[in-house]
């Protein structure tokens, strides 16, 4: 058996609460209003290394 083969109803589901650090303290998305949720969503990840290889490429380019 694979995790392909594996098929759930919905009421074998269990819900998935999201947490997010805001000013210092945990607190649950379904808490936010509105706008701070939207504003959570359109948030974008990412990681030191893809940071840290842009900036190197920008100073290359402004080298030249």
């Amino acid at each position: 058996m694979t995790v392909e083969d594996i098929k759930l109803d919905d009421s074998e589901r269990t819900k998935c609460e999201v947490w997010t650090r805001v000013m210092g303290y945990h607190r649950p998305v379904s808490e936010f209003n509105r706008g701070k949720k939207e504003e959570f969503y359109e948030r974008k990840c990412f990681t030191e290394e893809k940071a840290v290889s842009h900036l190197m490429l920008d100073n290359a380019l402004a080298a030249e």
